[in-house]
């Protein structure tokens, strides 16, 4: 189980930006699944027995957001609901930061604001941390 690869979720409606950042993190040596709406994303979390950490952005296709995915990983006894996630988008005003917050995101970034590599890298360290104190 050790050499198995981490497998991080992306959900990020825009394609060339998606691709970008499935790119970025299989150079980092993770696996990636990837989705455009909530909707793909609870299909994509049936379909893989693994999933290790949810990269979100706030605006999804789909009527559904970020937060109407969040509360259904989170809520009603999901059993996705300990997958970490993180958010990661630029138009979100600070009361809906705090609603993400409240939910139980790990961390909220600002797309414009933090480079991918940077949030790579935190979420990297941060699913190696919980499989070491596991």
């Amino acid at each position: 189980m050790k050499n198995e690869k981490q497998v991080i979720l992306v959900i990020e409606d825009d394609q060339s930006l998606l691709m970008a950042i499935q790119d970025k993190i299989q150079r980092n040596g993770l696996a990636v699944i990837t989705a455009r709406s909530a909707e793909q994303a609870m299909l994509c979390l049936s379909k893989n027995s693994r999933v290790d950490a949810i990269w979100l952005d706030h605006y999804l296709l789909g009527r559904e957001d970020g937060i109407d995915f969040v509360q259904k990983i989170k809520h009603n006894d999901s059993i996705w609901k300990n997958i970490p996630i993180f958010v990661v988008s630029n138009t979100v005003g600070p009361d809906k930061v705090e609603v993400y917050i409240r939910l139980g995101v790990v961390k909220y970034y600002t797309k414009a604001e933090k480079r991918l590599d940077g949030i790579i890298a935190d979420i990297k360290n941060y699913i190696q941390n919980i499989n070491i104190n596991n």
